[in-house]
């Protein structure tokens, strides 16, 4: 089953460069293109895509309520943020409205075209830099108050969720902890159910903005 994309974009010169970049790629579509954010929530709609390339700053609708229009109206649908600088101040909202991840513009042709594998396979793009740079940034909101469904977590799942906030891998986890990759895959799913969570985009949006372990580390400290 092919890979659908819609590339919501107001530059008709970067639609038509991901057209071409893609269009050579087996197993992957455009099926379609936006130029404002408005036109990108209604194609979303009406074509279904698998994934949506949403750029930030768009006219009419910027990319970041279009981007909680679209999983407002289909809650499973994949956004994959565009942004032409890893520091852009609507990234973290726009994470913090269940977008997937985010791509850099200027990335090299082949990561754009991995990050769209990834979060079509419904995983989340999150790099160690982006939590690093962007979330501490703008997780400014602290709740004393550790999430619901925390206190159920096991420690293994705990152990697990700081190495995600960390912005490790599934595979580098299992490394860390000396763990097969399939038993981590099995904790991430417990994690995010747990925690009511899409996917671990969300999970790392939430211990920021909780800051659960800043206050874990001082308990421990005293």
């Amino acid at each position: 089953m092919s890979i659908r994309v819609l590339v919501a974009d107001d530059q008709s010169m970067v639609r038509a460069g991901f057209r071409m970049l893609l269009s050579g790629e087996e197993g992957i579509e455009v099926v379609a293109e936006a130029r404002d954010g408005l036109e990108a929530v209604a194609k979303a709609a009406r074509c279904g895509p698998t994934v949506v390339l949403m750029d930030i700053r768009m006219p009419e609708l910027d990319g970041l309520e279009a981007t909680r229009r679209i999983l407002a109206a289909d809650p499973a649908a994949r956004v994959l943020i565009l942004t032409t600088f890893d520091l852009d101040e609507y990234v973290y909202e726009a994470l913090s409205a269940g977008a997937s991840g985010f791509v850099l513009k200027d990335d090299p042709p082949e990561q754009l075209i991995a990050a769209i594998r990834t979060v079509a396979a419904g995983d989340a793009l999150l790099s160690p830099a982006v939590t690093k740079r962007v979330i501490r940034q703008f997780a400014q909101v602290a709740r004393p108050e550790p999430p619901a469904g925390y206190g159920e977590l096991t420690e293994r799942e705990r152990e697990i969720f700081r190495l995600i906030v960390a912005g490790l891998s599934n595979s580098e986890i299992g490394a860390e902890l000396h763990i097969e990759e399939t038993t981590v895959k099995t904790h991430v799913t417990h994690i995010l159910q747990k925690l009511e969570l899409r996917d671990r985009v969300q999970a790392v949006v939430l211990a920021y903005r909780t800051r659960m372990f800043e206050a874990e580390e001082r308990q421990a400290d005293r």
